[in-house]
């Protein structure tokens, strides 16, 4: 006899794992350490898809470094707490002139990538070609095309500031284009 909610169908290690797509949850990250773009979108199915939150954590740049970075793990934390993603996808900066700027991201991206980790979130980095491509089409978008399209994604009238948030969402949307979306966990709630 069957238990209440399980198919009698299938061997039971499927049975077991078979679960389906309600809501996903996909926290963007625009790393840095002045300005961190966070955006967090829920995925409920083809062209389902809705910006939950999207925002700046800034530190302050007269602190120490190990400080600014422990701040940044801590608002981190805060929002995977608070919205629970799946994954966190993160833009991954191939290229900076500034030494200082490419070790700072580096920095604030290493944060983020423990901190989603830890936390059992999956983890993907993705280059800002790559996600100009998958949200407008083209691997050479300016930030106001990206920016548009992300308004028209997700049927957003206004328009979205600061940028690090806008760029923060296109990076969900993008881990939601290449990787497409994972199975809620079995025994999963929201």
């Amino acid at each position: 006899m069957a238990q209440p909610g399980r198919h009698e169908d299938g061997p039971p290690s499927l049975r077991e794992s078979w679960t389906s797509v309600v809501q996903v949850f996909v926290l963007g990250i625009d790393p840095g350490l002045t300005r961190c773009g966070y955006g967090c979108i829920e995925w409920s199915g083809p062209n389902k898809v809705r910006a939950i939150s999207a925002g700046v954590i800034k530190t302050d740049a007269g602190v120490e470094l190990p400080e600014r970075l422990a701040t940044l793990q801590r608002e981190i934390r805060s929002l995977i707490d608070e919205f629970s993603p799946q994954a966190v996808a993160i833009e991954r900066v191939l290229f900076q002139v500034n030494v200082q700027t490419a070790m700072a991201v580096g920095h604030a991206s290493g944060v983020v990538m423990a901190e989603a980790a830890a936390s059992g979130c999956s983890v993907a980095q993705y280059s800002p070609n790559e996600i100009k491509l998958a949200v407008t089409g083209y691997g050479a978008a300016d930030k106001q095309q990206v920016e548009r399209m992300v308004r028209a994604q997700l049927k957003i009238e206004q328009e979205l500031k600061p940028v690090d948030a806008a760029d923060a969402i296109a990076v969900a949307l993008c881990h939601t284009a290449i990787v497409g979306v994972p199975p809620v966990p079995s025994g999963a709630t929201r």
